[in-house]
């Protein structure tokens, strides 16, 4: 193997909480190959001699970006399997398991903007890679070392939707005959994968931006309620009659969904009701980051299961659902996943548990029900600037300044699992964490009424804000 990178061509090569997303000026062809060198050599040093999947999404330049790196990987010896077409990265995380890979890479952005592209490496179990792989990879960065032509590993095209729709049906047992469900893909990945998947199980499917679009339209695939005011108005008229609304992000690892009275829905309530659906045929502990609703814990203790709190991070959630065999793992930013898929999260299969959970009793209803056994629930999230070479500092300041009532409700525990999270007396929560992803603070609450949900953010605010 060559020297490892030195210089601008890896100090602009940054991997965060879910690989590396840049603008397209820094993400260049370049780059992608010696971070599919940097996959290559890990692959190696860790004994891996399987094929290896590389899958992308619906921009403009992603394609261009997978086969890249599938030349990479190919000219260190390796079998690539490259999809069909742009895919979802849920199904090629179920292909690294069901086709015995060593791994696989995914050219993705995500919900970022069009400019935007992105590469994450996701290890031989499927599940999202844990910083000890990371790092790995990202110390092993390095120009790219192929072997002579006839001794390169294989390039070929593999259909990644078909099995993966296969283990979903298997995994969801839905009948949706009867049912109508409005799919909005966001002209991402999702289309004609999440929709003919709700279909095969009987639904009708109304169908909104399922066509391909690099740009997005214009505006990120980020499926929250300012991006989906058309699914919105589409669900909540009556005169249509649709029983349920979803959509996907652009690479559909998440999922959100509309129903007829509540429009957008938020996705702790959304985690409330798949989990009470999956509670109705099977039984198993739930996995929650310290940012998810304390309802789950509700639901559980009236099951009496057990909830594991994890930091933000659908890799911590993965981790924590293998280690207790959890029934539903999941998080309030829309990611997902259940015991005997993949430990990744997949906005596919939750379009298909959302339907199925409907069939059983239309999602309305099903929320006010749990509302009225558990307990109202109202949860809100604001974001502070703060540099990202400030966060520890403030952080380190906080510490020092938390208080001992806030909006006059006495603190009865400090969680410090991932920032700190402020238990008060009365139910209610505060916390204050570092994005993984943005120059920016979080701060969330939960309380038992949106107006309460504001003072404690505007409580939250007043404490971080002075010490950035």
């Amino acid at each position: 193997m060559v020297p490892a990178v030195q210089g601008a061509d890896m100090d602009r090569i940054s991997f965060g909480t879910d690989g590396w997303r840049a603008t397209l000026d820094t993400f260049t062809d370049e780059r992608v190959r010696i971070v599919g060198q940097a996959v290559a050599d890990h692959l190696e040093a860790a004994g891996h001699d399987e094929p290896v999947a590389v899958g992308y999404d619906a921009r403009e330049t992603s394609e261009g970006f997978a086969e890249s790196l599938a030349e990479v990987l190919s000219g260190n010896g390796f079998d690539v399997l490259l999809p069909e077409r742009d895919v979802p990265t849920p199904l090629i995380a179920y292909g690294i398991v069901a086709e015995g890979l060593a791994g696989a890479c995914m050219v993705t952005a995500s919900h970022n903007p069009p400019e935007y592209n992105g590469v994450k490496f996701i290890p031989s179990d499927g599940a999202p890679a844990l910083p000890a792989v990371t790092e790995d990879v990202v110390s092993r960065l390095a120009e790219p070392d192929l072997l002579p032509e006839d001794e390169r590993g294989e390039v070929r095209r593999h259909d990644f939707v078909t099995p993966h729709a296969e283990a979903a049906r298997d995994l969801v047992d839905a009948d949706l005959d009867g049912l109508t469900v409005a799919y909005d893909a966001m002209h991402g990945s999702g289309r004609g994968v999440t929709d003919a998947l709700l279909e095969s199980a009987g639904a009708e499917v109304r169908r909104l931006r399922c066509d391909r679009d690099p740009t997005f339209g214009g505006e990120s695939p980020e499926p929250s309620a300012e991006h989906l005011e058309e699914l919105a108005e589409l669900v909540t008229d009556p005169e249509n009659d649709i029983d349920l609304g979803v959509a996907n992000d652009g690479d559909s690892d998440r999922v959100a969904v509309v129903t007829p009275e509540r429009g957008v829905l938020d996705a702790n309530l959304f985690y409330a009701a798949c989990y009470d659906r999956l509670l109705e045929t099977d039984s198993g502990p739930a996995v929650r980051t310290v940012s998810t609703t304390f309802l789950v814990d509700r639901i559980a203790e009236a099951h009496g299961e057990e909830v594991y709190e994890t930091p933000v991070g659908f890799k911590w959630v993965a981790e924590a659902m293998g280690e207790h065999d959890a029934l539903f793992g999941g998080e309030e930013s829309g990611g997902f996943s259940v015991r005997g898929h993949v430990r990744e999260k997949d906005g596919v299969l939750m379009a298909l548990l959302a339907a199925d959970a409907t069939e059983a009793e239309p999602f309305d209803d099903r929320v006010d029900r749990l509302l009225d056994e558990h307990g109202h629930i109202a949860a809100g999230k604001v974001s502070i600037d703060c540099p990202d070479d400030r966060k520890e500092a403030v952080l380190a300041e906080l510490e020092g300044h938390i208080p001992k009532s806030v909006d006059g409700h006495a603190v009865a525990e400090v969680v410090t699992l991932d920032g700190f999270k402020l238990l008060l007396e009365n139910g209610s929560w505060l916390l204050v964490r570092p994005s993984g992803t943005e120059p920016k603070l979080r701060v969330y609450a939960e309380a038992d009424s949106d107006d309460r949900v504001e003072a404690l953010l505007a409580a939250g605010r007043e404490l971080v804000e002075p010490l950035v």
